[in-house]
């Protein structure tokens, strides 16, 4: 493990818990690298997200559905039972490796929210995002928060030779190298990117704020992506929060229903209670 006041980057070659935030106050979550089944057991009161980086492997959860992804593709359930072989390599079992996130729904914010994450399996990732960044680079929203406020998945795409702005984050962001190799540079210190990197980019609570390595006071967190001339780099990225989303008076099923040319999103009589 590699840290600074911005940035924690992890091996990949151990299974269990990498990084626990689970007492915080606002967002608690649990990072696990699972290890061929290896590293991780559900709980029934928590909801996941997860992207297989190596080989294949199978979501098995409580209703008897079993979700199969393969190297590249992502996942969120709140029915888990566990991460497995998938059964036509019973036999013949291959090693797989995915990052899990664990997120509370009795805990922090989502209680209000009465959050859950769908049941949802997708990928693998595309070439690029399908939407615009920041200084070139692209973003895919791989599963987005289905309630204004919910937790989404994301997809980076950074072409080569890319140097980002410094910016910082709200919350922590959890990710990996999903392919390709870069650069993030800190205030505090530089440290590699390689494929297969598991990371948290800390975030900056607003007020804490220590010294860089040539004098001068930055925020926490402060950090930007830096990739070489010849390469670009794929990063998959959980947020724990959005400010984006539905709500129950602004989604597609109740704004584009129309009754004597007004949206139902206006009538309070008929909106359900």
């Amino acid at each position: 493990m590699r840290e600074n006041d911005a940035f924690i980057s992890f091996e990949n070659n151990k299974a269990g818990l990498i990084f626990d935030d689970s007492n915080d106050p606002v967002y608690p979550i649990k990072y696990y690298n699972v290890i061929n089944g290896r590293g991780f057991v559900p709980k029934k009161e928590c909801s996941y997200y997860g992207y297989c980086y190596k080989g294949k492997t199978a979501i098995w959860q409580n209703d008897g559905t079993i979700m199969n992804l393969n190297e590249g593709m992502y996942f969120s359930s709140s029915n888990i039972k566990g991460i497995e072989i998938p059964i036509d390599h019973l036999a013949n079992p291959l090693s797989f490796k995915i990052i899990v996130i664990e997120v509370y729904h009795n805990k922090g914010i989502y209680p209000e929210t009465k959050y859950k994450a769908m049941n949802l399996v997708g990928g693998p990732i595309e070439e690029q995002g399908r939407l615009k960044y920041i200084d070139g680079c692209t973003d895919s929203l791989l599963i987005p928060p289905v309630k204004l406020g919910d937790p989404c998945f994301n997809h980076l795409h950074f072409p080569s030779n890319i140097d980002q702005t410094a910016h910082t984050h709200p919350s922590h962001r959890i990710g990996i190298v999903a392919k390709g190799n870069g650069e993030c540079l800190t205030p505090f210190g530089n440290l590699p990117l390689t494929e297969g990197m598991i990371f948290v980019i800390k975030k900056w609570d607003g007020k804490t704020e220590n010294k860089g390595l040539d004098g001068n006071i930055y925020p926490n967190g402060t950090h930007s992506f830096k990739t070489p001339a010849d390469t670009g780099m794929d990063v998959i990225a959980f947020h724990p929060d959005s400010d984006f989303g539905a709500t129950d008076i602004n989604h597609p099923m109740i704004n584009r229903t129309i009754v004597d040319g007004v949206s139902a999103n206006s009538l309070d009589h008929i909106r359900t209670k």
